[in-house]
């Protein structure tokens, strides 16, 4: 069964950082570019940052400079640290893996107070 389980997501301060880790299970994960992306309320789902089986890295430009995509092919996770983080970043942040066998995970929330 092809599952992603995101965790980590919560409530923090403007400024503050979580991390937010996605764990893969029934898809051969090294052969996967894995991502990040993000739904606002009343909002369409955005790319937030993905790495690709050669660990080629792509941002989006609001969050450049403040997270990273770290993925781990032994232990079939992939990470997205986040610091600096705002108020816009508030939303539901979703795995996605994109590969032999494309799935999405249910999402994990972020909220960001001001």
């Amino acid at each position: 069964q092809v599952q992603l389980v995101e965790s980590g997501g919560g409530l923090v301060q403007a400024g503050g950082s979580l991390r937010l880790s996605c764990a893969a299970s029934g898809i051969i994960f090294r052969l996967n570019k894995m991502g990040w992306y993000r739904q606002a309320p009343g909002k369409q789902r955005e790319f937030v940052a993905s790495i690709t089986s050669g660990d080629s890295i792509n941002y989006a430009d609001s969050v450049k400079g403040r997270l990273t995509i770290p993925r781990d092919n032994r232990k079939n996770t992939v990470s997205l640290p986040m610091n600096s983080l705002k108020p816009e970043d508030t939303a539901v942040y979703y795995c996605n893996a994109d590969g032999p066998s494309p799935c999405w995970g249910q999402g994990t929330q972020v909220t960001v107070s001001s």
